[in-house]
């Protein structure tokens, strides 16, 4: 069977062929591949293709596909059970390695999702400030829950809308909107409403593009919140453990009161966390009245292959190091083969993420993203793609490396790179 054949065929059973928007290829006016299986840095399409992953499952697999310690973990775990909706060990290891990265959060909650883990902090930050007003940044993408889908990135700025439909208006009426980077915007509004609780963001933003937040702009944040009585939520879903084994602390050293964790946590599984003090986290049944439950959260099989992941990142020395270095000689790439063509580019990265923009203007925020030549990505993205290397379908995303990624597979990444633009 095509690729063709499978999207069609999808497209009979399942809405719009897809299980999340960008899967679709639709803003590279592409059609999706459909995958069979993956082994290290590389994806298998149905029709036997070969790639070079640059999406690694949107970020989790940091230590490629089918880890053998990974996959040998979640084996033997499922032999004992596939979920028992009650307490396991499993949980409490995952947690404590976790928390031994982050000196200043005590506690944590697992859940199933990205979503999750940020709704609830969310909810958490609401009760300890007895505030329901929010704020957002345009462009940061916290998962599909109604509040939080107001000028978010990721599939929603790919498909060019500002929020979702069927999101009434009641829903977002507590959520204020401030420009990324810009702390200004922050500050008027504080001085529009008294009532804010909480303030989210991606100290890392991986969802209109990989946007970087300045040290100045997240340590005035940090400030501001204080002197306002709200609680600073970091949302480092993706970022977490994938830019360092601190996120993006190592970058700023700020210290934000709620971490929400995803992706790169349960190495592949569906994880996901939010962590913060105890004064915090006291406030979550069955201690406090914060309600939070889920039928798999701390799923066993996910802790157990979470588990194996990070030991795995903690025991390998440099391996940050080694990831930036590759994430660097990818970008020189880039860099050197638009300039040659004449062609604008903006470049960024952290650690295991990369990113980049066809913007004479460096991308700052998401009206700076909005900028960028997307017509010019599709175009770059299907060269990429016919040359085996599978990038994200969207300008709006982040491209991640793997620590299977050997020197032949990043010497094949830069000749596709230089090839793919001179057919541009």
């Amino acid at each position: 069977m095509t690729n063709e054949k499978a999207f069609s065929k999808a497209k009979d059973y399942i809405s719009g062929g897809v299980n999340s928007p960008v899967r679709a290829f639709k803003s590279v006016k592409g059609s999706p591949v459909f995958i069979e299986r993956a082994k290290d840095e590389f994806l298998y399409d149905i029709q036997g293709q070969k790639y070079i992953d640059f999406v690694l499952s949107w970020g989790p697999m940091i230590l490629g596909h089918a880890d053998k310690d990974v996959v040998n973990a979640v084996i033997k775990t499922a032999r004992k059970g596939l979920s028992f909706g009650a307490p396991c060990t499993l949980e409490t290891q995952l947690a404590k390695l976790i928390l031994s990265k982050f000196s200043w959060l005590d506690k944590i909650r697992f859940c199933a999702s990205g979503t999750e883990a940020t709704m609830s902090a969310i909810r958490l930050a609401r009760a300890y400030s007895k505030k329901d007003d929010i704020i957002k940044f345009e462009g940061c993408y916290h998962g599909h829950s109604d509040s939080l889908l107001v000028k978010a990135g990721s599939g929603a700025t790919t498909f060019g809308t500002s929020s979702s439909d069927g999101v009434p208006n009641d829903f977002i009426k507590h959520t204020h909107l401030a420009t990324y980077n810009d702390i200004h915007s922050v500050e008027r509004c504080f001085a529009k409403s008294n009532q804010i609780g909480a303030v989210i963001i991606e100290p890392i933003a991986g969802n209109m593009g990989l946007v970087p937040a300045h040290l100045t702009f997240l340590v005035r944040l940090r400030d501001l919140c204080r002197a306002n009585g709200a609680v600073l939520i970091f949302d480092e879903v993706m970022s977490g453990f994938r830019a360092s084994l601190t996120g993006s602390y190592k970058f700023n050293k700020v210290k934000a009161d709620i971490v929400t964790f995803g992706k790169v946590i349960g190495g592949g599984m569906n994880v996901a966390a939010f962590a913060g003090s105890d004064e915090i986290m006291s406030l979550i049944s069955p201690q406090g009245g914060v309600y939070q439950a889920g039928t798999l959260n701390g799923n066993p099989v996910a802790m157990a292959a979470g588990i194996a992941t990070l030991s795995k990142l903690y025991a390998t020395p440099h391996i940050y190091e080694k990831l930036n270095d590759k994430a660097k000689a990818i970008l020189k790439a880039i860099q050197n083969s638009a300039k040659k063509k004449g062609i604008a580019i903006q470049t960024a990265h952290r650690g295991s993420m990369f990113g980049f923009f066809f913007n004479e203007n460096k991308v700052q925020n998401y009206a700076d993203a909005l900028k960028s030549d997307t017509k010019m990505y599709a175009k770059f993205h299907n060269q990429m793609l016919k040359r085996g290397v599978y990038l994200a379908p969207s300008q709006f995303e982040t491209s991640f490396i793997c620590t299977k990624m050997g020197k032949n597979s990043l010497e094949k990444v830069i000749e596709a790179i230089e090839n793919s633009f001179k057919a541009l």
